[in-house]
């Protein structure tokens, strides 16, 4: 039978909200030395995530999709909505603004070998992991299964 995350999960855990001012989600990740923090709300649900690539549009910025002017209108030839989301990803200053929402989260009786490929096939870097009320309780990386894999 396969090790499950519960047994390779880190459980010591820390979280934001999306109020969280972005200065102070940054000081974690770089004082912490992680990547990523699991963003919950009042109740304590999962809610998001918040990542070094979901900071990355801070520093890159954001162009404009091409467009071209005919009849009086606007033609895009790339959705503008998503400039828009990058847009306010870019500009966000709480953590609600630039999160991934709707973050994908597994249980801890997951196995390894099923996390490993929802990471794989999603090309996420870690994963919350929850409880049944979707609290989060633990959190689980590409290095937590790479070391599981070194100490089979």
């Amino acid at each position: 039978m396969s090790q499950t995350v519960a047994n390779w999960m880190n459980r010591e855990l820390l979280t934001v909200m999306p109020s969280t001012p972005i200065s102070e989600a940054v000081k974690l990740l770089v004082d912490r030395h992680i990547g990523g923090l699991p963003v919950i709300d009042d109740a304590g649900k999962l809610v998001g995530i918040i990542s070094e690539s979901d900071l990355m549009w801070r520093e890159q910025g954001v162009e404009q999709p091409p467009y071209m002017l005919f009849l009086g209108g606007v033609i895009y030839f790339q959705n503008p909505l998503t400039y828009d989301r990058d847009l306010h990803k870019a500009l966000g200053q709480t953590v609600g603004e630039v999160m991934t929402p709707h973050a994908i989260s597994i249980a801890a009786d997951t196995t390894l070998p099923e996390a490993a490929k929802i990471m794989h096939d999603k090309k996420l870097r870690r994963l919350p992991v929850v409880d049944d009320r979707q609290h989060p309780i633990g959190i689980i990386t590409e290095g937590d299964i790479v070391r599981a894999i070194a100490n089979a």
